[in-house]
């Protein structure tokens, strides 16, 4: 399956949340603890202040199939629709992350996000800290890549 990937344009928006979200909460066990209208403005006003916004787009539906906010450390957010998961699409996402780098890059994952572990752990990331520091206060892991 071919996927488009563009620069976040907020016309995506709500779409984009409800995927997010989504998402999140099948990887995690547990609703979002922001309304949909808080998440919609962190999107929309501030994840973009410091990050590189791109969505997956399905373009036979026009249908937000994954985002990624990265920069040139972190990959702060990164997120397939559960219809697309599986498909490579977040290895796509992934690799555009560690071609932008500056040849290390961090995140960090839920420690009862499985899935995302051996997914990160799969494409080159390695644990270098555990923590909760986080509004969900849940246990979390820290990943680290570099550039070989």
């Amino acid at each position: 399956m071919e996927f488009s990937i563009i620069e976040y344009e907020p016309s995506y928006g709500e779409q984009t949340v409800k995927m997010w979200r989504e998402s999140k909460e099948q990887a995690i066990g547990q609703k979002d603890i922001h309304s949909f209208e808080d998440h919609l403005y962190f999107l929309n006003h501030i994840l973009k202040q410091d990050n590189k916004v791109l969505l997956a787009i399905d373009p036979t539906r026009d249908q937000v199939a994954g985002i990624l906010a990265c920069n040139e450390n972190w990959v702060n957010q990164l997120y397939i629709h559960l219809d697309y998961q599986g498909l490579g699409l977040g290895t796509r996402l992934l690799n555009l992350a560690k071609q932008q780098s500056a040849g290390t890059l961090y995140l960090y994952t839920f420690e009862v996000n499985k899935k995302a572990q051996r997914f990160y752990e799969r494409n080159g990331f390695r644990i270098i800290g555990r923590g909760s520091i986080n509004e969900e206060q849940l246990d979390d892991i820290k990943y680290e890549w570099n550039k070989s």
